[in-house]
């Protein structure tokens, strides 16, 4: 286990966050070894079951830059990594990185990182005054329709934007670069063929896909030097189980989640 006391000024930091994607998905697709980038960083177990802050994008996301990232499905007080400061909080501690500033990302900015966004799903898009928000808490932020939920190659193109924004930074700039990526989210049908419908399996395919760009993002991250690592999702959704379909409602393929941290060295 990491402890953000070890990382912040210490290390660069990555947050990625694999939007919608299901814990039990991406955990199967792990066994099956059809992940083999995500497999290389993931401890011998796979993915680790955690539960989302939200039900949907824009909740958990305000979550996450507060510091609450998922919590540990087997420990729900386990420590953060970090934390915007806030009287009587009982998952900061003495290894948790605690920041005077609102959010996580101010303060990184505080401690000398240079933060960069790359948006993916609508709430990343800056079209709206709501969609600027988010990206409004970096010094860098970017999107463009390929980023988004509609192009089939979303994220081969935020990871070549990512590399050339890394590729600007001087060699001993430490950095916080967020990525969303949108690829997962529906629609996501067209990660199979012959089909205009979104299920479990094309949700599937999207990973697999996800997976596949990976070495773009590891080859940038590795001329950087030793880099902490957060993947994670910020909620699930069904395909209708139960009835439901979608997010943004109580239901165990919503707030059950993968999550992972690793270096890249």
């Amino acid at each position: 286990m990491f402890e953000g006391t070890e990382i912040v000024g210490k290390k660069s930091i990555v947050l990625i966050t694999l939007d919608t994607l299901r814990y039990d998905v991406a955990q199967q697709l792990f066994l099956d070894g059809e992940t083999p980038n995500l497999a290389k960083m993931l401890p011998a177990s796979g993915w680790e079951k955690r539960h989302a802050p939200g039900s949907f994008t824009y909740a958990s996301h305000h979550a996450f830059f507060a510091g609450f990232l998922p919590t540990p499905a087997d420990n729900p007080k386990a420590p953060r990594l970090f934390a915007a400061k806030f009287a009587g909080s009982e998952t900061a501690t003495q290894g948790t990185y605690v920041f005077e500033t609102p959010n996580i990302v101010m303060g990184l900015e505080e401690a000398g990182y240079h933060t960069i966004c790359i948006g993916g799903v609508g709430f990343f898009n800056k079209q709206t005054a709501l969609s600027q928000q988010f990206p409004g808490m970096f010094q860098e932020s970017h999107w463009q329709t390929s980023f988004g939920v509609t192009d089939p190659s979303s994220t081969e193109n935020q990871f070549k934007k990512a590399a050339d924004c890394l590729s600007h930074l001087s060699d001993d700039q430490h950095f916080f670069l967020f990525i969303n990526i949108s690829a997962i989210h529906q629609p996501n049908h067209f990660y199979l063929t012959d089909t205009e419908e979104d299920t479990k399996a094309s949700h599937a395919a999207a990973l697999k896909y996800v997976d596949s760009q990976l070495p773009l993002l590891f080859s940038s991250l590795k001329q950087r030097g030793e880099t902490f690592c957060i993947f994670c999702s910020d909620h699930g959704t069904t395909y209708g189980e139960e009835g439901y379909t979608g997010h943004r409602l109580a239901h165990k393929h919503v707030w059950e989640v993968p999550y992972a941290e690793f270096l890249v060295k």
